[in-house]
Protein backbone atom coordinates (compact mmCIF):
# COMPACT_ATOMS: atom_id res chain seq x y z
CA UNK A 1 0.00 0.00 0.00
CA UNK A 2 1.03 3.42 -1.02
CA UNK A 3 1.92 6.06 1.92
CA UNK A 4 -0.45 8.30 -0.54
CA UNK A 5 -3.41 5.61 -0.56
CA UNK A 6 -5.55 6.77 2.49
CA UNK A 7 -8.42 3.31 2.49
CA UNK A 8 -8.66 2.35 5.57
CA UNK A 9 -7.87 -1.64 6.28
CA UNK A 10 -11.58 -3.33 6.58
CA UNK A 11 -12.94 -6.84 8.40
CA UNK A 12 -16.23 -7.57 9.08
CA UNK A 13 -17.00 -8.21 12.95
CA UNK A 14 -19.74 -10.72 13.98
CA UNK A 15 -20.87 -11.29 17.11
CA UNK A 16 -23.34 -14.44 18.32
CA UNK A 17 -25.55 -13.81 21.51
CA UNK A 18 -28.15 -15.66 22.50
CA UNK A 19 -31.03 -13.41 21.79
CA UNK A 20 -29.34 -11.83 18.78
CA UNK A 21 -26.73 -12.19 15.99
CA UNK A 22 -24.89 -8.24 15.70
CA UNK A 23 -22.23 -7.11 12.64
CA UNK A 24 -20.64 -4.20 10.96
CA UNK A 25 -17.41 -3.48 9.49
CA UNK A 26 -14.52 -2.06 11.51
CA UNK A 27 -11.97 -0.13 10.19
CA UNK A 28 -8.86 -1.63 11.78
CA UNK A 29 -6.68 1.29 12.42
CA UNK A 30 -9.38 3.34 14.77
CA UNK A 31 -11.94 0.66 15.87
CA UNK A 32 -14.53 2.55 14.71
CA UNK A 33 -17.57 0.89 12.26
CA UNK A 34 -17.74 2.51 8.73
CA UNK A 35 -21.50 1.60 8.30
CA UNK A 36 -24.27 1.63 10.94
CA UNK A 37 -24.44 -2.03 13.21
CA UNK A 38 -26.91 -4.83 12.25
CA UNK A 39 -28.59 -6.90 14.24
CA UNK A 40 -31.11 -9.91 13.43
CA UNK A 41 -32.76 -11.85 16.29
CA UNK A 42 -31.00 -15.47 17.10
CA UNK A 43 -33.23 -18.01 15.83
CA UNK A 44 -35.50 -19.98 18.37
CA UNK A 45 -33.71 -22.47 17.83
CA UNK A 46 -30.57 -21.89 17.24
CA UNK A 47 -29.07 -25.09 15.29
CA UNK A 48 -25.52 -24.56 13.17
CA UNK A 49 -27.69 -24.22 9.95
CA UNK A 50 -30.23 -21.99 11.39
CA UNK A 51 -27.68 -19.72 12.90
CA UNK A 52 -24.93 -20.12 9.60
CA UNK A 53 -27.90 -18.67 7.74
CA UNK A 54 -28.85 -15.57 9.72
CA UNK A 55 -24.66 -14.81 9.74
CA UNK A 56 -24.83 -14.89 5.83
CA UNK A 57 -28.14 -12.28 5.79
CA UNK A 58 -25.96 -10.30 8.14
CA UNK A 59 -22.95 -10.34 5.95
CA UNK A 60 -24.54 -10.48 2.43
CA UNK A 61 -26.23 -6.99 3.60
CA UNK A 62 -23.03 -5.37 3.45
CA UNK A 63 -21.13 -4.53 0.07
CA UNK A 64 -17.74 -6.14 1.29
CA UNK A 65 -14.88 -7.05 -1.30
CA UNK A 66 -14.51 -10.21 -1.73
CA UNK A 67 -11.02 -10.52 0.36
CA UNK A 68 -12.82 -8.77 3.57
CA UNK A 69 -11.59 -10.34 7.18
CA UNK A 70 -14.54 -11.73 8.96
CA UNK A 71 -14.16 -12.52 12.54
CA UNK A 72 -16.87 -13.98 14.53
CA UNK A 73 -17.10 -13.97 18.47
CA UNK A 74 -18.95 -17.12 20.00
CA UNK A 75 -20.53 -17.45 23.40
CA UNK A 76 -18.24 -20.67 24.32
CA UNK A 77 -14.74 -21.67 24.56
CA UNK A 78 -13.27 -22.38 20.82
CA UNK A 79 -10.64 -24.97 21.54
CA UNK A 80 -8.68 -25.62 18.39
CA UNK A 81 -11.79 -24.29 16.63
CA UNK A 82 -14.45 -26.36 18.25
CA UNK A 83 -16.77 -25.70 20.43
CA UNK A 84 -16.40 -27.77 23.68
CA UNK A 85 -19.35 -26.45 25.49
CA UNK A 86 -22.79 -24.39 25.13
CA UNK A 87 -24.77 -22.73 27.10
CA UNK A 88 -27.00 -19.87 25.28
CA UNK A 89 -27.33 -21.34 22.15
CA UNK A 90 -28.77 -25.22 21.02
CA UNK A 91 -26.80 -27.83 22.39
CA UNK A 92 -26.29 -29.36 18.97
CA UNK A 93 -23.17 -26.85 18.56
CA UNK A 94 -21.07 -29.24 21.38
CA UNK A 95 -18.07 -30.38 19.46
CA UNK A 96 -19.05 -28.37 15.78
CA UNK A 97 -16.06 -26.73 14.40
CA UNK A 98 -17.53 -23.49 13.94
CA UNK A 99 -14.75 -21.38 11.54
CA UNK A 100 -15.60 -24.44 9.07
CA UNK A 101 -19.45 -24.00 9.54
CA UNK A 102 -19.53 -20.13 9.20
CA UNK A 103 -16.63 -20.44 6.19
CA UNK A 104 -18.94 -22.66 4.27
CA UNK A 105 -21.80 -20.16 4.65
CA UNK A 106 -20.29 -17.38 3.75
CA UNK A 107 -17.68 -18.49 0.77
CA UNK A 108 -15.15 -17.00 2.68
CA UNK A 109 -12.72 -17.41 5.35
CA UNK A 110 -13.92 -16.98 9.07
CA UNK A 111 -11.77 -16.72 11.96
CA UNK A 112 -14.40 -17.13 15.35
CA UNK A 113 -12.94 -16.75 18.96
CA UNK A 114 -14.74 -16.72 21.97
CA UNK A 115 -17.20 -13.44 23.50
CA UNK A 116 -14.86 -12.76 26.31
CA UNK A 117 -11.87 -12.81 24.48
CA UNK A 118 -13.00 -10.68 20.98
CA UNK A 119 -14.04 -8.09 23.58
CA UNK A 120 -11.15 -8.14 25.65
CA UNK A 121 -9.28 -7.64 23.09
CA UNK A 122 -11.14 -5.40 21.39
CA UNK A 123 -10.04 -3.22 24.96
CA UNK A 124 -6.84 -3.97 24.68
CA UNK A 125 -6.01 -2.43 21.22
CA UNK A 126 -8.83 0.17 20.91
CA UNK A 127 -10.64 0.85 24.54
CA UNK A 128 -9.60 0.99 27.83
CA UNK A 129 -6.45 -0.62 27.71
CA UNK A 130 -4.52 1.07 24.27
CA UNK A 131 -1.05 1.51 24.58
CA UNK A 132 -0.47 -0.67 28.34
CA UNK A 133 2.07 -3.31 28.06
CA UNK A 134 2.33 -6.06 29.70
CA UNK A 135 -0.31 -8.39 31.20
CA UNK A 136 -3.98 -7.06 30.78
CA UNK A 137 -6.94 -9.02 32.46
CA UNK A 138 -10.19 -7.73 30.92
CA UNK A 139 -13.56 -8.86 32.94
CA UNK A 140 -16.91 -8.29 32.32
CA UNK A 141 -19.53 -8.52 34.92
CA UNK A 142 -22.99 -9.97 34.18
CA UNK A 143 -24.91 -13.12 34.48
CA UNK A 144 -21.81 -14.33 34.86
CA UNK A 145 -17.82 -12.70 35.15
CA UNK A 146 -15.95 -13.61 31.68
CA UNK A 147 -12.57 -12.79 31.19
CA UNK A 148 -9.74 -12.32 28.67
CA UNK A 149 -5.68 -12.08 29.30
CA UNK A 150 -3.48 -10.16 27.04
CA UNK A 151 0.16 -10.94 27.11
CA UNK A 152 2.46 -8.09 25.56
CA UNK A 153 -0.40 -7.97 22.82
CA UNK A 154 -0.82 -11.94 22.62
CA UNK A 155 -4.52 -13.06 23.68
CA UNK A 156 -4.24 -16.18 26.15
CA UNK A 157 -7.35 -17.86 24.74
CA UNK A 158 -10.31 -19.40 26.95
CA UNK A 159 -9.53 -18.52 30.44
CA UNK A 160 -12.72 -18.97 32.67
CA UNK A 161 -11.30 -16.66 35.55
CA UNK A 162 -14.99 -16.44 36.60
CA UNK A 163 -14.91 -19.88 38.03
CA UNK A 164 -11.97 -19.49 40.34
CA UNK A 165 -12.93 -20.98 43.71
CA UNK A 166 -12.78 -18.47 46.13
CA UNK A 167 -13.47 -19.03 49.66
CA UNK A 168 -14.68 -22.22 49.13
CA UNK A 169 -17.60 -20.68 46.24
CA UNK A 170 -17.69 -19.85 42.70
CA UNK A 171 -16.32 -16.79 42.16
CA UNK A 172 -19.18 -15.83 39.85
CA UNK A 173 -21.59 -16.82 42.15
CA UNK A 174 -20.57 -14.25 44.75
CA UNK A 175 -18.89 -11.57 42.33
CA UNK A 176 -21.06 -11.42 39.14
CA UNK A 177 -23.23 -8.46 38.60
CA UNK A 178 -26.24 -10.77 39.43
CA UNK A 179 -25.39 -11.53 42.70
CA UNK A 180 -25.60 -8.11 43.38
CA UNK A 181 -29.12 -8.21 42.16
CA UNK A 182 -30.25 -11.45 43.57
CA UNK A 183 -29.07 -10.62 47.06
CA UNK A 184 -29.88 -6.99 47.13
CA UNK A 185 -27.12 -6.00 47.86
CA UNK A 186 -25.87 -2.35 48.23
CA UNK A 187 -22.55 -1.39 45.90
CA UNK A 188 -20.20 -1.09 49.20
CA UNK A 189 -21.40 -4.50 49.97
CA UNK A 190 -20.84 -5.96 46.66
CA UNK A 191 -17.27 -4.09 46.54
CA UNK A 192 -16.11 -6.47 49.26
CA UNK A 193 -16.60 -9.24 47.09
CA UNK A 194 -15.02 -7.65 43.96
CA UNK A 195 -12.28 -6.57 46.80
CA UNK A 196 -11.96 -10.29 47.55
CA UNK A 197 -11.96 -11.41 43.67
CA UNK A 198 -9.88 -9.14 42.18
CA UNK A 199 -7.15 -9.15 45.37
CA UNK A 200 -6.90 -13.10 44.22
CA UNK A 201 -6.37 -12.25 40.10
CA UNK A 202 -3.61 -9.89 41.70
CA UNK A 203 -1.77 -12.37 43.69
CA UNK A 204 -2.73 -14.70 40.85
CA UNK A 205 -1.31 -12.94 37.83
CA UNK A 206 0.07 -9.70 38.63
CA UNK A 207 -1.55 -7.72 36.07
CA UNK A 208 -0.30 -4.36 34.79
CA UNK A 209 -4.28 -3.05 34.22
CA UNK A 210 -7.48 -4.40 35.59
CA UNK A 211 -10.37 -3.15 32.99
CA UNK A 212 -14.17 -3.82 33.82
CA UNK A 213 -17.08 -4.50 31.58
CA UNK A 214 -20.63 -5.11 31.49
CA UNK A 215 -23.25 -3.38 31.26
CA UNK A 216 -22.48 -2.43 34.74
CA UNK A 217 -19.78 -0.83 34.06
CA UNK A 218 -21.21 3.04 33.26
CA UNK A 219 -22.41 2.69 36.92
CA UNK A 220 -18.12 2.46 37.63
CA UNK A 221 -17.92 5.52 39.78
CA UNK A 222 -20.20 4.04 42.42
CA UNK A 223 -17.89 0.55 42.74
CA UNK A 224 -14.55 1.01 41.34
CA UNK A 225 -13.26 3.94 43.49
CA UNK A 226 -14.05 1.44 46.80
CA UNK A 227 -11.46 -1.23 45.54
CA UNK A 228 -7.71 -1.41 46.94
CA UNK A 229 -5.47 -2.76 44.59
CA UNK A 230 -1.64 -2.46 43.21
CA UNK A 231 -2.90 -2.04 39.79
CA UNK A 232 -4.87 0.02 38.39
CA UNK A 233 -8.84 -1.02 37.58
CA UNK A 234 -10.49 1.20 34.93
CA UNK A 235 -13.65 0.57 33.16
CA UNK A 236 -14.06 -0.68 29.05
CA UNK A 237 -14.61 1.81 26.94
CA UNK A 238 -15.76 -0.64 24.16
CA UNK A 239 -19.40 -1.05 25.86
CA UNK A 240 -21.06 -3.20 23.38
CA UNK A 241 -18.88 -2.86 20.75
CA UNK A 242 -16.24 -4.62 22.01
CA UNK A 243 -16.59 -8.07 20.73
CA UNK A 244 -17.56 -7.37 17.40
CA UNK A 245 -14.27 -4.63 17.29
CA UNK A 246 -12.14 -7.78 18.70
CA UNK A 247 -13.37 -10.19 16.64
CA UNK A 248 -12.99 -8.32 13.59
CA UNK A 249 -8.90 -7.07 14.53
CA UNK A 250 -8.47 -10.91 15.35
CA UNK A 251 -9.54 -11.96 11.69
CA UNK A 252 -7.30 -8.85 10.47
CA UNK A 253 -4.82 -9.33 12.18
CA UNK A 254 -4.53 -6.00 13.78
CA UNK A 255 -2.14 -6.40 16.61
CA UNK A 256 -1.08 -4.34 19.67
Amino acid sequence: MSHLDTTPQIAFGIDIGGSGIKGAPVDLTTGEFTADRVRIPTPGVSTPAAVAAVVRELVDGFDLPSGTPVGVAFPGPIHHGRITFIANLDESWTGVHLSDVLSDALGRPVHAVNDADAAGYGEALFGAARGVAGTIIVTTLGTGIGSAIIVDGTLVPNTELGHLEIDGFDAESRAAESAREREDLSYPQWAERLQRYYSTLEMLFSPDLLVVGGGISKHHERFLPLLDLTAPIVPATLRNRAGIVGAAALAGGARL
